[in-house]
């Protein structure tokens, strides 16, 4: 039975959660300010997050019938009755008590005693991660069926991952820091949009009402597009206000792949086909994460 939690948690979505919170651990490590300990607890926290999405995700979709014979990807837990949904809706439960336990380890290393008022900002954002989470397709005002998974993904994955990873080991911000959140906020969007590409034909027929099912395909990729060039975009312009070396441009490596996947979504007819660009997309923003971190601290 673990086995199929395991599977249900998507392991291969992990890499892209923690993207931002490489980013902004690199950061501060170009800074002077990088503790390993904070590294390590944001990093479980992070997955801890994600896994509760991912169990959410299965629970939302596979009650409300999204998640049926006509889906592209690959078959969900409940979908296929290896897991009931009163068992993941317990595992969701077990998730977030443990992922608020390392939440809040987290907050007390990184601020201690000493500052109340940004531990208590950081307990909030906590919260509103575990309700993100969850709320993105379970309960019957999911906001991943009305078209907002893309806001969220974008403040949660790129925003709120690197700038407060970043404040969790300085206490402070620079506001070009948004830059490259914002390049790890879009790719993760893009990430998402790949799927809502893939799955737009059920989606039209179970009711999802996500961004490319209100603009329609051919704009959901002209919207692909965008997301791919400025993401690279702020990575540049961040680059170019802070350059020191020539090995910061290293990050433009992602970018191959990254290109590649461009002109394979641009060739595409059949929409359903975009399946495995799924993985390349995220382990490329994966890689964005690593090599722009490198590119920092050489």
């Amino acid at each position: 039975m673990i086995k199929h939690y395991i599977q249900a948690a998507r392991l291969r979505t992990l890499p892209l959660s923690v993207s931002g919170i490489i980013v902004g651990s690199f950061m501060a490590a170009s800074q002077g300010v990088f503790n390993v300990s904070i590294c390590i607890l944001a990093l479980l926290t992070t997955i801890g997050f994600q896994i509760i999405s991912n169990f959410a995700n299965d629970y939302g979709d596979g009650v409300k019938g999204t998640d049926n014979k006509e889906r592209i990807g690959p078959e969900r837990a409940i979908q296929s009755g290896i897991i009931s949904p009163k068992q993941m809706l317990s595992a969701i439960k077990i998730s977030v008590v443990i992922t608020f336990l390392v939440a809040l380890a987290l907050i007390y290393v990184s601020f201690g005693k000493e500052d109340l008022i940004s531990a208590f900002i950081f307990f909030i954002l906590g919260v509103l991660s575990v309700v993100a989470a969850i709320k993105y397709t379970m309960g019957k005002k999911a906001y991943g069926y009305s078209g907002f998974g893309d806001i969220f993904v974008f403040l949660f994955f790129g925003v709120l991952s690197v700038c407060g990873s970043y404040y969790l080991y300085a206490n402070k911000l620079d506001y070009s820091m948004f830059l490259p959140a914002f390049s790890v906020g879009l790719l993760s969007v893009g990430v998402l949009n790949l799927n809502n590409l893939r799955d737009r034909a059920s989606d039209i027929k179970s009711g999802k009402n996500t961004l490319v099912v209100k603009m329609g395909g051919t704009f959901g990729k002209n919207y692909h597009y965008y997301l791919l060039i400025f993401s690279f975009l702020f990575a540049l312009l961040y680059t170019i206000i802070h350059y020191k070396s020539p090995y910061q441009l290293v990050f433009c490596i992602a970018y191959l792949p990254i290109l590649k996947h461009f002109m394979v979504v641009y060739k595409c007819d059949n929409l359903q086909l975009l399946d495995p660009e799924l993985k390349k997309l995220a382990l490329s923003t994966f890689l964005f994460a690593i090599l722009f971190g490198l590119g920092l601290v050489f």
